[in-house]
């Protein structure tokens, strides 16, 4: 089940990126161009933020009960997380990246719904959904495998 729920996680992956990148060039052009907020604005950011729960979800059970997580994973006598380079960052580099790249999105999403102008609405979507990008990109192991299934690099 592991490896199923590895595979889905490193799936999801490219559903998010790609569903940000949509969101990042949608909020940007809205926003110079002056177009009115419309509902599929509301809904490729509701797409983009339920993609990262879920993929939020998905990494939390890895982190707990995955191949390296923590109820799988002993560490040797004397040693600490932080002196391990492989779970300093399986264990809290990725994780603490990720959730505030989730929580940039929820905040870039929630923008739908406030009573300020469009083109605020927009120009503040477009920071929030860039920054959370920039996020994911720093914090996405690069080293595993690119699509699931496949050997890792």
């Amino acid at each position: 089940m592991e490896i199923g729920m590895m595979h889905l996680h490193n799936f999801l992956r490219w559903v998010i990126l790609i569903l940000l990148l949509f969101s990042i060039i949608s909020s940007y052009t809205a926003w110079r161009s002056k177009r009115p907020f419309k509902k599929s604005d509301r809904r490729l950011w509701l797409f983009t933020m339920v993609s990262a729960h879920i993929t939020l979800l998905v990494g939390l059970y890895l982190l707990i009960w995955g191949p390296m997580g923590i109820k799988n994973t002993e560490l040797p006598a004397g040693e600490s997380i932080m002196s391990n380079p492989v779970l300093r960052f399986k264990w809290i580099f990725h994780p603490i990246s990720m959730f505030i790249a989730i929580a940039l999105i929820t905040f870039g999403k929630r923008l739908g719904r406030a009573a300020i102008p469009d083109e605020a609405k927009f120009r503040k979507a477009f920071v929030y959904f860039l920054l959370a990008m920039l996020v994911i990109l720093a914090a996405i192991p690069w080293d595993a495998a690119l699509f699931p299934g496949m050997p890792a690099s």
